[in-house]
């Protein structure tokens, strides 16, 4: 299943949101870089965002630090290669105690996001100041294998839908931010695949929606909400 995604869902996917021009952040282990070099270098190229995701995918509670830092390091230099620039995002997913200090160390890092507990961008104040973006399990085709989640691909547009609708009604009085999770696996299958078509043409109905990567995100807050302190 894991190679269907990096053999054609993630292509198939790529080839949708490049047909509507939006671009994409990509949460990108190093070792599927590596062994998929064809796709990495066709979403540089494409303007896509390459933010970190681990080495590998694992559950990093209870791998001992050092391990966990050597996997961050190892990504973070992959990417930067690929990209010729510094990685300015990162999303580990199944975090340790010692991932978000670990993050935090990276040089010319601007934000993480290891978090679900909020629709819009914060301030996390620790021993280093770090803006956080979460990400979302609910607006994400993981709800397919979820008991009681999405079954067709009909169940998960009206999902992403109702998200948009009610976050468009919020917007009157205030910005708000939308996050969606795809897979290449998941969402890359062509029965999944045409519900992101039909939510990306929904969604280009609507004037004064801006379509963008996360590091752009990072940049917006940044400048219009700067760090206090």
């Amino acid at each position: 299943m894991y190679e269907y995604g990096s053999r054609v869902g993630a292509w198939r996917i790529l080839d949708i949101f490049e047909s509507f021009n939006v671009p994409l952040t990509i949460f990108a282990t190093g070792k599927a870089l590596e062994l998929n070099p064809a796709l990495a270098q066709a979403l540089v190229q494409g303007g896509h965002e390459l933010a970190g995701h681990g080495y590998r995918w694992l559950d990093y509670k209870d791998i001992p630090r050092s391990i966990e830092k050597q996997h961050i390091h190892l990504t973070v230099k992959l990417i930067e290669k690929l990209t010729g620039r510094p990685l300015v995002g990162w999303y580990t997913g199944r975090i340790s105690a010692h991932t978000r200090t670990l993050v935090s160390d990276i040089a010319g890092l601007l934000y993480t996001s290891d978090a679900y507990n909020d629709d819009l961008p914060y301030w996390l104040y620790d021993k280093k100041t770090l803006l956080v973006i979460p990400y979302t399990l609910v607006n994400n085709d993981i709800q397919y294998f979820l008991p009681g989640g999405c079954a067709t691909s009909a169940d998960f547009f009206q999902l992403l839908k109702d998200a948009f609708d009610q976050l468009w009604l919020e917007g009157n009085s205030a910005p708000k931010l939308m996050s969606v999770g795809l897979h290449g696996r998941i969402s890359g299958h062509p029965a999944r695949a045409r519900a992101v078509y039909q939510f990306l043409q929904y969604v280009a109905d609507f004037e004064s929606v801006w379509f963008c990567r996360r590091e752009e995100i990072a940049r917006h807050w940044i400048s219009t909400f700067p760090a206090s302190g």
